[in-house]
């Protein structure tokens, strides 16, 4: 235990002088290293608040700083512990068992790179990402035979990776017999090179050929990685033609990712191409009641409805201004109000997007060479339908105009028709990519 205390106060002097002195005595006070095992380096944090903040925030600082003192550290994970007083250089106790997290929640799996804390129970599903979540459990039944490949898209922050990972672990766990294996392209990109160099090329391709699954995440870049393309072209072709499952997610449509070979589109395509969109308020408001369930302090409900109106970013966003308020209250030792959190999170408000409808009639109508004045007629010709609908579409989906809000401007329609219409697009993305390409287009427009 000697040598573990000198080998972390060695990394916590580093740590100091990278930090403000405020979150060193926040996050650091309460730490200590607990034990090494293969490389693995556990830190002893006393809570999940702790746990979660520093690896979130500090992982990267800790790792780089450990791997200097200690060249074989592959990777930390960290342990919530007991300690018995705050005090840099005394070890925690390791006989509260129940307040320490089991090594299975903790580790990534060194065969498939797979992490156990991605689970489908763990993943909040609403509106946003419902069909992903559904066609995910179609691939889970029938890996290989539903939806292959399968490509999810959207912003960062979304939640893809985590989904992503689930399929894996479901598939683990219901088709024991499948061998899964996840990736970043980056990862795939770096392993390929290191083959190259090493004169090992077809051992990194009998690699990724022996698994029944295959998860690539961040596929957007490819675009820039000639060779890349073309190995993964190849690894592709074989793993399609023996019923592998393939999985994908990626940041864009694959009509978007520049400079991707048209024969690897044309591969991402023959399957489920679906996205993710930002949540909508009851999704926001379910997403934050979870985390709320293991957060150290006990949040209102018209404090978390608050967060979930005002905070209208993704889930990293939410995530983030969930982390601001409870460190809060635990720094204050006292109950979060409703005022309290006004004012903490009033700088990650993004400002709301001014829309004129007027305007957005006008650019999209022009965009598909129609009069702007037809929009607001009640006309059924099947040219001015499909732009009113783009209109609806784009109001609601880009701009978070109500849907009562959108009949009354456009020409007396019912909230009903606006439904209807914002869901037919939002439909037809799935299986139009030039529609797809149409909006992307248009978005620029709005920026």
């Amino acid at each position: 235990m000697n040598e573990y205390n000198t080998l972390w106060n060695q990394c916590l002097h580093v740590i100091e002088s990278n930090v403000s002195k405020a979150n060193f005595n926040t996050w650091f006070k309460n730490t200590s290293l607990v034990k090494k095992e293969s490389g693995v380096i556990f830190i002893g944090v006393p809570n999940e608040f702790v746990r979660d903040w520093i690896s979130n925030k500090f992982h990267t600082l800790i790792l780089q700083t450990l791997i200097n003192f200690s060249e074989d550290t592959r990777n930390v994970e960290y342990l919530i512990v007991k300690f018995d007083r705050p005090n840099l250089l005394k070890g925690p106790s390791l006989t509260d068992r129940s307040r320490e997290l089991p090594l299975h929640d903790l580790y990534v799996n060194k065969e498939d790179n797979l992490n156990p804390k991605y689970t489908f129970d763990s993943l909040v599903v609403g509106p946003f990402n419902e069909m992903a979540f559904a066609a995910a459990n179609a691939v889970v039944d029938k890996p290989g035979l539903n939806y292959n490949p399968y490509f999810i898209y959207g912003d960062t922050g979304l939640g893809k990776t985590h989904l992503i990972q689930s399929i894996g672990n479901a598939i683990k766990e219901k088709h024991k017999d499948k061998k899964v294996i996840y990736t970043t392209l980056e990862k795939f990109a770096t392993e390929l090179v290191t083959s190259f160099t090493n004169n090992s090329t077809n051992s990194f391709k009998e690699k990724f050929r022996k698994f029944d699954v295959l998860i690539v995440d961040d596929i957007q870049f490819v675009g820039k990685m000639e060779k890349t393309q073309e190995e993964l072209f190849h690894l592709f072709n074989t793993l399609y033609e023996k019923g592998k499952q393939i999985i994908f997610s990626s940041d864009k449509h694959p009509n978007f990712i520049h400079g991707l070979e048209d024969r690897l589109r044309s591969r991402f395509q023959a399957g489920m191409i679906i996205d993710i969109n930002q949540p909508e308020f009851e999704s926001r408001l379910a997403i934050l009641r979870e985390k709320a369930k293991i957060s150290p302090i006990e949040l209102t409900e018209d404090v978390l409805s608050y967060m979930a109106e005002i905070v209208q970013g993704n889930v990293r966003e939410l995530e983030g201004s969930l982390n601001t308020v409870v460190c809060h209250g635990q720094l204050k030792n006292k109950t979060v109000t409703l005022n309290d959190v006004k004012c903490l999170i009033k700088n990650s408000i993004k400002p709301k997007k001014q829309v004129v409808v007027k305007d957005i009639v006008k650019a999209v109508s022009g965009y598909y060479n129609i009069d702007e004045n037809s929009i607001y007629e009640k006309t059924r010709r099947k040219e001015i339908v499909k732009v009113r609908q783009l209109v609806m579409y784009i109001l609601r989906e880009f701009f978070n105009v109500s849907y009562p809000l959108i009949g009354q401007k456009l020409g007396g329609k019912d909230h009903t028709t606006v439904i209807h219409s914002y869901l037919k697009i939002k439909d037809d993305l799935k299986t139009n990519p030039l529609l797809a390409q149409e909006i992307e287009q248009l978005k620029i427009m709005f920026k």
